[in-house]
């Protein structure tokens, strides 16, 4: 099996919504998304041949979905009081509204699933919260 591994880093703030301990409040990380791509073909044909896919088609997928994520406020469908999103939006916050609860685990399969609607083929993606802790979402074997 061939893998090539790429990641892509972005800073924003999110909040566990009906969570008991810190993580209920609006705070940032730095989070990093680690994706890799596996198959056990490569490129037989023209300049990429021999790859599995260019690394520079792989790192400008990943990028480009952190990209959107970067110093924006992620927060969950619902989480927020119209009132509270309207003032943010008029204050001139980037926002982001997710289907799911902003979690590490969440957040690695969102890059999976994001990631393979883009044709990659995605085996895994971690997501690290902080450089000591992270979340992985694989395909099942």
């Amino acid at each position: 099996m061939n893998k090539l591994i790429t990641s892509a880093a972005f800073d924003s703030a999110h909040f566990l919504a009906g969570y008991k301990g810190k993580c209920s409040n609006i705070h940032g990380h730095r989070w990093k998304a680690e994706v890799t791509v596996c198959g056990e073909e490569l490129i037989t044909e023209g300049e990429k041949r021999g790859m599995l896919i260019d690394f520079a088609d792989l790192k400008s997928e990943v990028r480009a979905l952190a990209d959107k994520l970067d110093h924006t406020l992620i927060y969950e469908a619902g989480s927020l009081k119209a009132a509270t999103l309207a003032a943010l939006k008029d204050e001139g916050f980037a926002l982001t509204e997710v289907p799911f609860r902003p979690t590490a685990e969440n957040f690695a399969k969102f890059f999976f699933d994001e990631l393979t609607r883009a044709g990659l083929r995605v085996c895994s993606v971690r997501i690290y919260e902080t450089p000591d802790n992270c979340a992985e979402y694989e395909v099942a074997r």
